[in-house]
């Protein structure tokens, strides 16, 4: 293997420390070589720092010109840039580093100590920190991602049929969706890193009532949140399938040709119309390689299999009409115990406000996947006219124009590309790079060398809170949304991750267990909607937690306890 992979970024000295925290869950795996060039390097990565830019505690200055140091890609894995990310610890009056690196990595024992730079502190900045903090507190909402979700509607009904469309047209389609991403983006990274304030507003009210878990109420049951959207479709779906015995029968015969068995209209045409809406979801759904709904239909099909098992009463509308209740009068109780307290009572108002940024992310986050989903069907497309259709992701958007002209004179580099691509997913990530020191991909450990021993009845995993509550139930691990063939009603779903096309699968659990992810990822958010417990950062949890075990999920204290292994 070589020391470095085709994708790779230098290293930054003056922002040296990189992690996986959070960065996992936006790409677990390696990303495509197009799928970092055309879509991250080619569009993305600039958005990334046009945003925080936008934030208030960046400026142009900071970043270096062709790799902003925001993100990077080392041994084709997604990293975050720690270094630079402190900066919103570091430049803020109102945090520290050390709060931060707490809400991102815990107690963990490989990060690197903070280490001041004569350019971290950069107290012209705050006027532009203030206007964002005001603006996001103020409640005034955001119309131009409204418009930003009208427009990518559009795009997707411009499609046409794309067999119509010449090479040279193609990639001139793919082109113009390359050029809105930095847009996009921006606007992802505005919400997300907004989203982060409320929990901190909530979390000091939290402390004053002596209630830990009083931020993740108040911030469930948000409502128009776009990325539950395509979980409510598939639900009626599933109730389509449940309530019709030929739909039943057709299932019951397995999820292969299942289609082809279905002759009720009614089903075929909501099912048609779901694709359409949702089929930019799946898993890794920021490559341009990965397969999502539209493309690979059978992840869809596997989790309406098992979302049909579920009762009605279990609706995620009832879930979430019941959680927002509870909401309701959280808030009225707080504020009845804090009327002699304007000042905390400011920060719960203020915080209740500042809920709307988990929402306004996942809103923007749907509107650039389903733009870049655009990209992807186009790359499809060209793929389908050639013989080598699996090795169209491996171009790089340098190669792009040769590739067009004549796809037969990469096919050689293209294939053995492909093949050191497929070894990387054997590697093991180093969650910290430290110091701008990458180690050589050949001392990288792999996956298939390594063994985790199982965790055993009285132990407790501990992870981080995600969405409150308690709830007991069979582990089911599942590592592939494709395949989750043995999730029941009422079963803890064990995965790695959890982007919006594993979340319809939360229908017929009774809690979720995430190796990754952050307080505001989309397995919480969706966990807080559905009125789920779920624990995120329980390392190696799909290798520890034996599939079958019963196990007891505490949302609140963010623990995982094994009960018994039969």
């Amino acid at each position: 293997m070589k020391d470095i992979w085709i994708t790779d970024w230098p290293t930054s000295t003056r922002f040296p420390h990189y992690t996986r925290a959070n960065a996992g869950e936006v790409l677990a795996n390696p990303v495509s070589p197009l799928g970092w060039t055309f879509g991250w390097d080619g569009g993305i990565v600039a958005g990334y720092k046009a945003g925080l830019i936008r934030c208030g505690l960046y400026e142009d200055s900071d970043f270096d010109s062709h790799h902003p140091e925001s993100v990077a890609c080392f041994g084709g894995y997604f990293y975050i840039n720690l270094s630079a990310i402190r900066m919103q610890g570091a430049r803020n009056p109102a945090a520290t580093v050390e709060i931060l690196d707490v809400a991102f990595f815990g107690d963990h024992p490989d990060v690197p100590s903070y280490v001041a730079h004569p350019d971290d502190n950069k107290p012209h900045l705050l006027p532009n920190l203030e206007r964002h903090n005001e603006w996001v507190m103020s409640g005034s909402g955001w119309p131009e991602l409204d418009d930003d979700k009208k427009a990518a509607a559009d795009l997707r009904a411009s499609r046409g049929d794309l067999s119509e469309y010449t090479m040279t047209q193609l990639l001139t389609r793919a082109r113009s969706i390359q050029s809105q991403l930095p847009h996009l983006f921006s606007q992802h990274v505005v919400s997300g890193t907004s989203a982060a304030m409320a929990p901190g507003l909530l979390g000091v009210v939290a402390a004053t009532l002596a209630d830990p878990g009083l931020p993740m109420v108040l911030l469930s049951s948000l409502g128009d949140v776009d990325s539950a959207d395509a979980n409510y479709a598939l639900w009626d779906l599933s109730r389509l399938v449940r309530n019709n015995p030929a739909l039943t029968t057709a299932f019951n015969a397995g999820i292969d040709g299942v289609l082809d068995r279905i002759t009720s209209q009614p089903f075929l045409a909501a099912w048609n119309t779901f694709l359409y809406e949702f089929g930019s979801r799946g898993p890794d759904e920021w490559d341009l390689g990965s397969p999502t709904w539209e493309t690979h239909p059978q992840l869809a099909l596997a989790a309406i299999d098992r979302v049909r098992l579920q009762v009605d009463a279990e609706s995620p509308r009832l879930r979430n009409a019941t959680r927002a209740t509870q909401r309701d009068a959280l808030i009225a109780s707080a504020r009845k115990q804090l009327i002699s307290n304007p000042e905390i009572s400011a920060l719960l108002d203020a915080g209740i406000t500042a809920g709307a940024m988990m929402a306004h992310r996942e809103r923007t986050k749907t509107t650039i996947v389903r733009v870049i989903h655009e990209a992807r069907i186009v790359f499809h497309e060209i793929a389908r006219r050639n013989a080598h259709a699996h090795l169209v992701f491996q171009v790089l958007d340098s190669e792009l124009d040769a590739y067009i002209s004549d796809p037969q004179s990469l096919l050689g580099t293209l294939e053995q590309r492909h093949i050191e691509w497929q070894e990387l997913f054997d590697l093991q990530p180093p969650f910290i790079i430290a110091n701008a020191t990458v180690p050589p991909l050949g001392q990288w450990p792999r996956r298939s060398a390594g063994a985790i021993s199982l965790a055993r009845p009285n132990d407790v995993l501990q992870g981080v809170s995600g969405s409150p509550g308690i709830a007991r139930g069979r582990a089911r691990v599942v590592l592939d949304p494709s395949d989750p063939r043995d999730l029941q009603p009422g079963d803890v779903l064990v995965a790695p991750c959890t982007d919006p096309s594993w979340t319809p699968l939360f229908m017929t659990a009774s809690a979720v267990v995430v190796d990754v992810g952050g307080q505001i990822s989309h397995a919480v958010i969706v966990s807080r909607e559905l009125g789920l417990p779920c624990v995120i950062s329980v390392t190696d949890g799909t290798r520890r937690i034996p599939d079958g075990a019963l196990i007891e999920v505490d949302g609140t204290s963010g623990t995982v306890s094994i009960v018994s292994l039969s």
